[in-house]
């Protein structure tokens, strides 16, 4: 293990399943991400890539090896401390999953809500800032009906980024983007995560975007192939 790493992942197995539909959908899973990387992890469908995200953002279980997020043990852990990871944790994901009754901005304001410190004004000011950041400063009342998915995605990445997560969790984000929107979602995240110090983790099978990272792995039937730092 580095003990400098943000994400420290060992031995981690997986299944899915009981008795005799029990599947094992990730094998013996070792990988070290340090604070301030920016990491792709390409792979087929149905390779394990989006439960190996799941995992490291404690929406699921850890069940088998050790995994340490932020300096925490998630395999086995506690809910409470699963809450705890996750609030430190942005998320964005292919479906830009905004609320259809809320402004962009009151999507954004959303992610704030379990920061308890900050009056209701102090969120709005910083949902509009952080949508002005994304280049959506005039959008910042307009519902996600008369919003293109580009401009959805950069509203996904305002609400994710504006707690200052220490880590960005992205599955999939420029799936339905064409190439020009893509490219700016993804390069509005670069900028964005280097100006707040965060590490991301961004899942795609967009090889226009591989750049970007300062190191690309592979997943392939539950197992991580490649480490490298070219595509």
């Amino acid at each position: 293990m580095n003990n400098k790493s943000i994400i420290s992942i060992q031995n981690i197995n997986h299944f899915f399943g009981k008795g005799s539909l029990r599947k094992q959908i990730l094998f013996n899973i070792n990988l070290d991400i340090n604070p301030g990387e920016i990491v792709i992890m390409t792979g087929p469908s149905g390779s394990g890539k989006t439960t190996l995200l799941s995992l490291i953002g404690g929406l699921r279980s850890c069940q088998h090896g050790s995994l340490k997020v932020i300096g925490q043990e998630l395999c086995n852990a506690e809910q409470n401390q699963l809450i705890k990871t996750r609030r430190q944790i942005g998320y964005i994901f292919q479906a830009h999953n905004l609320l259809e009754s809320l402004t962009a901005r009151q999507n954004v304001e959303m992610s704030l809500e379990l920061h308890d410190r900050l009056s209701w004004k102090a969120k709005r000011a910083k949902a509009v800032r952080m949508l002005e950041a994304v280049g959506l400063g005039n959008r910042v009342n307009y519902y996600p009906e008369n919003l293109s998915n580009g401009q959805k995605q950069r509203v996904a990445i305002a609400r994710a980024l504006v707690a200052n997560p220490k880590i960005v969790l992205a599955d999939e984000p420029t799936a339905s983007l064409d190439k020009k929107s893509g490219r700016d979602v993804v390069e509005l995240m670069q900028s964005l995560a280097k100006e707040q110090g965060c590490t991301i983790l961004l899942v795609t099978h967009d090889n226009r975007i591989l750049d970007i990272a300062l190191r690309i792995i592979h997943l392939e039937d539950g197992c991580l192939l490649v480490r490298d730092r070219s595509s």
